[in-house]
């Protein structure tokens, strides 16, 4: 497998929990307590706003964001909407790189101004696992509040995706 594919499946992957989580979010926001909504939905702005950050250091742009995360949320109307949006980006641009784009080494700043150098597939690998670190921590809310939280394991994704992999070949 290649880094491509692997990376296109991974991100597919991360479209697939988002939505999930997403839908635990709105469940949360109506019933749940207040304060454990916003704290959620906190979290998950940061994940999306890390996100849209390296949208830009991919591409060779400025993110123009002075932080990872903001004081408060903003609404879930809203805030879904930009993961959906920033997922797709995602999808369709990892589509479309070569083998010589996902290793060139690319200069970018950090919010705290600091410098970075990564290649494009270590920031892809980076966005991919920093997306499912946060989502656990929001599923780990969800989880106390309401007893489940969505599916987000990739191979229940891979398995949901294409069922013909839980078939076993004797």
């Amino acid at each position: 497998m290649s880094t491509q594919t692997l990376l296109a499946s991974l991100f597919s992957y991360k479209a697939w929990a988002d939505e999930g989580l997403l839908a635990g979010l709105v469940d949360l926001a109506a019933s749940g307590p207040a304060d454990e909504y916003r704290t959620a939905a906190r979290v998950f702005n940061h994940a999306c706003i890390v996100d849209r950050i390296f949208v830009a250091n991919v591409q060779r742009l400025p993110h123009g964001h002075a932080a990872t995360g903001a004081p408060e949320p903003p609404p879930l109307e809203t805030l879904a909407e930009a993961v959906r949006e920033t997922d797709r980006w995602y999808i369709d641009y990892v589509a479309r790189l070569g083998p010589r784009e996902l290793e060139e080494r690319i200069d970018f700043s950090f919010t705290d101004g600091a410098a970075g150098r990564m290649s494009r597939e270590e920031m892809l690998a980076h966005v991919a696992t920093h997306a499912g670190y946060h989502r656990g921590e929001v599923g780990r809310i969800l989880t106390r509040l309401t007893g489940s939280s969505p599916p987000d394991t990739f191979t229940g994704f891979l398995h949901q995706a294409e069922p013909a992999r839980r078939a076993h070949n004797a």
